[in-house]
């Protein structure tokens, strides 16, 4: 047994460190809180104090819960007691009460601390205030769907104009129709290719990674006409992997309709896709178009918006070899980039 000195350095060790722990939260500029293992809220730092305006110690046990917006608390809840039953991380966006009573957007993270042998002895949580970060996000979204709703409208006037020009000449309705395809398809890939949220994406847009290459070069008649093949293996791709790999594509097909195999009758393009050892490899190879004399020497935006596409969204790689035939680009991701 430990002596009487021992305890009482024991019990001192222990109030020194929490102290110090209490001392170094207030500090934060987060809300820090922290539970017992069965998830029985025990404390909360000044910052949460500051933040609600509640008294201290009206959020203990599951008081923490009625803080919440009525429309997430359930949710918060089933998280929550998930992750007590899991030990996995915490982690969820709500709205909370502020001091003010009006309901500002959080980010609650939490996680698991663990004894010697792997028992949870605690849990300690945060919350972060992202109000201001989520209404801009909000604002982008609204201005993002105003955008595309005017650039459908002029496919959609163009369309009208091609038709209505058909009929003042006669004998030009077969290219007119065709003519009104393309830029319906060129529509269906525009809204394809821009970004989406949960709520502005459309459950219609291919989900197998062939499916979405289709959609994109729908508008190019190689693709009817068999100029353009599309081979190997396939894959379901989610919003994830989705739209980084539709905009490399487009930037791909615009580029061979100016300068490339898609700019002439004879140029062909073949798309190759496999996977090796975990990866997913994709190669464009364009055949038959203008001559390639030198490298560009300059990259444009297009350029850069494929390197961060593949690269900064799918942490992949994106090379191109300019060759003399044509143009080569090979796109190298991990298979579990492209979908959940």
């Amino acid at each position: 047994m430990l002596a009487e000195a021992d305890l009482v350095a024991t019990r001192n060790a222990l109030r020194d460190s929490e102290l110090s722990f209490r001392t170094f939260a207030d500090a934060l500029p987060q809300m820090i809180w922290s539970t017992l293992p069965d998830g029985f809220h025990d404390y909360y730092n000044a910052r949460w104090y500051e933040f609600t305006g509640v008294p201290d110690g009206s959020t203990d046990g599951q008081g923490w819960n009625d803080m919440f917006h009525p429309d997430d608390q359930e949710r918060a809840r089933s998280v929550w007691e998930k992750s007590l039953q899991t030990g996995d991380p915490y982690e969820i966006e709500y709205r909370l009460r502020h001091r003010s009573g009006a309901y500002r957007w959080t980010i609650g993270r939490a996680v698991a601390v663990c004894n010697a042998h792997g028992e949870i002895v605690r849990w300690i949580g945060t919350c972060t205030d992202i109000h201001e970060t989520k209404r801009v996000a909000e604002t982008n979204e609204i201005l993002s769907r105003e955008l595309s709703h005017r650039i459908k409208n002029i496919f959609a006037v163009i369309g009208g104009l091609v038709s209505l020009s058909s009929r003042q000449q006669p004998g030009h309705e077969t290219f007119a129709k065709n003519l009104q395809q393309r830029i319906g398809a060129l529509g269906r890939a525009h809204e394809f290719v821009r970004p989406h949220s949960e709520e502005s994406r459309s459950p219609d847009l291919p989900e197998s990674l062939h499916g979405i290459i289709r959609q994109i070069l729908a508008p190019y008649p190689a693709l009817a006409d068999g100029r353009i093949r599309i081979e190997g293996d396939d894959l379901r791709v989610d919003d994830r992997g989705a739209t980084p790999i539709a905009l490399v594509f487009h930037e791909l097909a615009t580029n061979a309709a100016k300068y490339g195999a898609l700019s002439t009758h004879e140029g062909v393009i073949a798309i190759q896709t496999r996977f090796v050892d975990g990866r997913l490899q994709i190669d464009w190879d364009e055949q038959g178009g203008p001559a390639i004399a030198v490298e560009p020497n300059h990259e444009g935006f297009g350029s850069k918006l494929m390197h961060l596409s593949v690269v900064g969204q799918l942490g992949g790689s994106f090379e191109r070899e300019w060759r003399r035939e044509g143009l080569l680009a090979k796109i190298v991701v991990k298979q579990a980039a492209m979908a959940r």
